[in-house]
């Protein structure tokens, strides 16, 4: 199965999440699947970059900010995202 015909949820529906929990004023949503193509999870789910920045973030650690991201984005994780890098800053 290729990185392209991968199940799971699309980027869109990322974006979406985050930008109803965290009201960014900043947000890319980047689905790098095409990159793991071959990789052992890449059948199980996709791989996605989120790129944020929200005053929400404002004088949080980074493992904080990323806690944010992952639950805005908690029911999509088993619905077929294997991996998500991100950077998040603030405002």
């Amino acid at each position: 199965m290729s990185a392209n015909h991968t199940p799971g949820v699309s980027a869109l529906a990322i974006e979406q999440a985050l930008q109803q929990r965290l009201n960014p004023i900043g947000l890319e949503v980047i689905d790098e699947s095409h990159l793991h193509a071959g990789h052992a999870g890449a059948a199980s789910g996709r791989h996605f970059r989120v790129r944020v920045r929200s005053e929400r973030f404002a004088g949080l650690t980074r493992i904080a900010r990323h806690r944010l991201v992952y639950d805005a984005v908690a029911e999509l994780i088993p619905q077929g995202i294997h991996a998500l890098a991100i950077e998040a800053e603030t405002a």
